[in-house]
């Protein structure tokens, strides 16, 4: 179950995914991202596909929990991608050619004009996770596409910052 949640204390929204715990195992000899797979095509170059396990889907589905008033709740509109950067398994994003990395950048590009244009999404961030502390369960080179129903409160206070710099000097903070 996807959800927002309002942390009252530090007045932002939390994007909860509880089904993102049941994941399953995969045998540590076989990669859903590699070609003969049949989860992805037999030939590709870089790949984009939606996430089996989204914290973010339209049509969102309702809330698991009823909000309160002290503590709201609602649906966890967004779409959430996962980018496949290589069908070659043991590389990294830094080990890939030049031109291989801006055939990913278009994408990246291209993905990010779609989701800008609905309306749902106020604010689309491009990462990439590595290591199993911080959740990656896929070795295979990926990155993800998350695009969120509100611009996250960090992110809104750097763009107030840099545009009040702006106004102040005429200069761009960044």
């Amino acid at each position: 179950m996807s959800e927002l949640r309002w942390n009252p204390i530090l007045r932002e929204w939390v994007a909860t995914a509880t089904h993102r715990m049941d994941r399953p195992q995969l045998p540590k000899d076989w990669c859903p991202f590699c070609p003969g797979s049949g989860r992805v095509p037999e030939d590709y170059d870089v790949y984009i596909y939606p996430n089996d396990f989204p914290t973010f889907s339209i049509p969102p589905p309702e809330p698991s929990v009823e909000g309160t008033e002290l503590f709201k709740v609602a649906p966890s509109a967004g779409v959430c991608d996962v980018v496949l950067y290589t069908p070659e398994h043991d590389t990294t994003l830094a080990q890939l050619p030049v031109p291989h990395i801006a055939k990913l950048v278009r994408l990246w590009r291209k993905r990010f004009g779609e989701l800008a244009e609905m309306d749902e999404i106020k604010y689309v961030f491009i990462f990439e996770n590595k290591g199993e502390v911080i959740g990656v369960t896929m070795p295979h080179p990926h990155g993800q596409i998350y695009a969120f129903p509100y611009v996250p409160p960090k992110v809104q206070r750097e763009l107030e910052s840099a545009e009040e710099h702006y106004g102040r000097t005429g200069r761009c903070l960044f």
